[in-house]
């Protein structure tokens, strides 16, 4: 009955959690819709990772490797990592849930930019813990504005770098300079999902400081640039003894044959990685160029995405979606004047720019 209690009463903070909500992959009336609301490779997987794919179909009556373990040794192979440090998770959002599990409760504070993804104070609530946002500077990462909301209670920071749903990103320094004036009981979580992506030259993946310092998590994911999404797979390298409570909280079978062995594939197949970073770098340059041209700005983005802001993001995405057209609103990020919009293929962002020479500003 609305209104009564529940019979069974979950934790305190439980209700307080808005689910999340994908992008949109259906338009009613429209059998195939120019899909760009949830940053998935336009060029789709590597051939290499749909082969591998179906040739394990006839093992679908056995169980995984628990411990992902030549998907780990591949890993470590490809970026000089320890594997005994990597735990490969259901998607990063596994990992992330992992981690304010294992170092987040009740009384404890998880940080996170304003404009971060959406897991982070997701995680937090369900764990029982406090998510606190701090304040951004131009769309970025403050790095001021987080040392300043940092506490004796912060036990994680999370930083998307690049971020989603903004683009925008960190340099090194400023990674460097956010760790080192964090408490020492905080954990840095550096969330790189869209790391293959980056043009920056001031950046860096982090990884490097998981052995430096012992106080950071980096997080990367195979459903962007890798193009497995529907596979669910995400990678964490952790120190030690980070990486051994992990592994002690997730299940032990929680990355499947179908996602292990596709993603070895697809780590093989560098030349499709080149071609899908170099698309995207094309056509992300291309679309902002006539987006300028129609007095359409365009946030900067090392994403495979852009965010762009509209006087009515709304009215906007109707218009779009009246063309076939699905993006991505940001009111849930806090940015309700604007539409996330990912790179597709040529065909895909030509279309999205002939309807907003159409749309009436």
């Amino acid at each position: 009955m609305s209104g009564s209690p529940p019979r069974f009463a979950p934790r305190p903070g439980i209700f307080d959690v808005e689910p999340y909500v994908g992008g949109e992959a259906k338009l009613p009336g429209v059998a195939e819709p120019i899909r760009l609301a949830a940053n998935e490779n336009p060029l789709g997987p590597s051939p290499k990772a749909v082969e591998a794919y179906r040739e394990m179909s006839g093992g679908l009556h056995r169980y995984p490797d628990g411990g992902s373990s030549a998907l780990r040794r591949t890993l470590a192979e490809l970026h000089g990592l320890d594997p005994e440090c990597i735990v490969c998770g259901n998607g990063s959002d596994e990992l992330i849930s992992l981690l304010v599990r294992a170092y987040a409760g009740p009384g404890d504070e998880v940080l996170y930019s304003r404009h971060g993804f959406l897991m982070y104070p997701i995680a937090a609530k369900t764990a029982g813990a406090t998510a606190v946002a701090a304040p951004e500077r131009s769309l970025t990462s403050d790095v001021d504005a987080l040392l300043a909301h940092a506490s004796e209670k912060t036990r994680l920071v999370f930083l998307a770098n690049p971020n989603n749903p903004t683009g925008s990103y960190l340099p090194d320094a400023e990674v460097r300079r956010l760790l080192a004036g964090l408490p020492e009981q905080a954990l840095l979580v550096l969330d790189t999902a869209y790391v293959e992506y980056v043009q920056a030259e001031d950046y860096d993946d982090g990884l490097n400081l998981v052995e430096e310092t012992g106080r950071v998590v980096v997080t990367r994911t195979f459903s962007k640039i890798y193009g497995l999404a529907a596979l669910r797979l995400g990678w964490a390298y952790a120190p030690a003894e980070v990486a051994d409570v992990l592994n002690r909280l997730r299940g032990p079978f929680n990355v499947s044959l179908a996602a292990q062995v596709a993603a070895v594939a697809a780590l093989g197949d560098r030349e499709h990685l080149r071609h899908s970073a170099e698309h995207n770098a094309t056509w992300r340059s291309w679309f902002a160029e006539q987006l300028a041209r129609l007095n359409i700005r365009v946030e900067p983005s090392e994403g495979n995405f852009v965010l762009v802001p509209f006087a009515d993001a709304a009215g906007a995405a109707d218009f779009l979606k009246s063309r076939g057209i699905l993006v991505r609103g940001m009111a849930a990020y806090g940015l309700p004047g604007h539409l996330r919009v990912t790179i597709g293929t040529e065909a895909e962002m030509r279309a999205v720019v002939a309807a907003l020479k159409d749309y009436p500003q």
